[in-house]
């Protein structure tokens, strides 16, 4: 036996991370990463310019607006972080991605609810969240982060 062997056959040698399926990403894929990008980007300009009213505005509401501000910059690392892995298509992306549509659909339930100039808002979050659920679920997108379905984990010796 080589020092450089352990046991069980396991080597030194490392193995690509990318997807065994792993060829041209699908568009479907693209879209659902660029979708998801625009969101995190949406959530780091939106916390970006609390912040600043926050510290610029009126003292009253100064740590609150600055927590919230603070509290947005931080969600947006969620979906910037899964739009970078839907690009590189790395599997693991898939799920950050979902939960921030998942997140989305009430946030935009409850701006259809306003009275307000809210309610495109709310529009165009729902249709954004629904649509990059769609692309995400689709199985031209699963293969190609190479997500096996229940049932369908390789044979184990």
């Amino acid at each position: 036996m080589n020092s450089e062997d352990y046991p069980a056959g396991v080597t030194k040698e490392q193995t690509s991370t990318t997807p065994e399926t792993a060829g041209p990403r699908p568009r479907r894929l693209t879209y659902a990463a660029v979708l998801t990008a625009l969101e995190g980007l949406g959530l780091a300009v939106g916390g970006v310019w609390v912040l600043v009213l926050g510290l610029t505005g009126d003292p009253d509401g100064r740590q609150q607006a600055v927590t919230l501000g603070v509290t947005l910059v931080v969600l947006a690392l969620l979906p910037l972080l899964a739009a970078r892995g839907l690009f590189a298509q790395r599997s693991w992306s898939r799920g950050p991605s979902v939960i921030t549509q998942i997140l989305a659909l009430p946030v935009a339930y409850s701006l259809l609810q306003a009275d307000s100039i809210a309610i495109p808002a709310g529009i165009a979050i729902a249709v954004v969240a629904i649509a990059t659920l769609v692309l995400l679920i689709n199985q031209e997108t699963t293969q190609a982060l190479g997500i096996r379905g229940p049932g369908s984990a390789p044979d184990q010796k």
